[in-house]
């Protein structure tokens, strides 16, 4: 199972006349990362980037000069995704840029179905959140002090490690070791977890006071006690 951890940054929030100038991605091959990425600043052609969103990522109309536009990077994205899940954290966002930018050249919108949003699965996971990014690395101890600036590959590297939390974490993780390895050929012993009776008994903890001081105390209760019925009983 191939999945692309994704993330974009972009001149601005309005999908009508924003673009996107940073993107990257991670691959994961049955939830591991396989050492494959994609990244690539791209020039918005001419659109302006809002100050509040260089504030954001840092990325400046100076840093996209000479870069290539999405129409130049768009069939490498497409062979590097070809197949895949997209996961991303408000996955709404970034599938809505990356549409926009397929119709501007011709391309197919995204299907629905092959999408994962991280930020509805923190949500149902945690409910009281918080659940950006920054919030689930430290619930998660991922360290993420590199992360001064949002980059779209740095943010894809953490949201990786977030998601694999999200689904399961270390257990996950273990299952799929063992199930990788018996697809490679190699043994995995069975576990035997029947429970099967001590060879040798344990001494009672009740000592003969203890039993006589019950024996008093049940005595008092008079002849309804519900204690006289389980004795009797056993």
């Amino acid at each position: 199972m191939r999945e692309i951890i994704f993330d974009t940054e972009t001149t601005g929030l309005d999908l009508r006349d924003d673009r996107i100038i940073e993107l990257g991605g991670v691959e994961l091959v049955n939830r591991f990362p396989t050492g494959r990425t994609f990244h690539k600043f791209i020039n918005p052609q001419g659109r302006a980037i809002h100050v509040e969103a260089q504030a954001v990522h840092g990325i400046s109309a100076a840093d996209l000069a000479g870069k290539p536009t999405f129409a130049e990077v768009v069939e490498e994205w497409l062979a590097f995704t070809d197949g895949a899940k997209l996961i991303a954290h408000n996955a709404t966002f970034d599938i809505g840029f990356l549409n926009l930018e397929y119709s501007r050249l011709g391309h197919p919108a995204i299907d629905p179905g092959s999408i994962v949003d991280t930020l509805a699965l923190a949500r149902r996971k945690h409910p009281m959140g918080p659940n950006s990014l920054d919030a689930l690395c430290r619930r998660y101890g991922i360290d993420n002090t590199r992360r001064t600036k949002h980059g779209a590959l740095l943010d894809s590297e953490l949201l990786a490690e977030v998601y694999i939390e999200l689904i399961g974490g270390k257990q996950a993780a273990l299952i799929l070791d063992a199930v990788a390895a018996q697809a490679n050929g190699t043994e995995v012993a069975d576990i035997d977890i029947t429970i099967g009776a001590r060879p040798i008994a344990l001494p009672p903890r009740l000592t003969e006071a203890d039993r006589a001081a019950h024996a008093g105390l049940v005595s008092a209760l008079g002849e309804k006690a519900l204690w006289l019925k389980v004795a009797a009983a056993g």
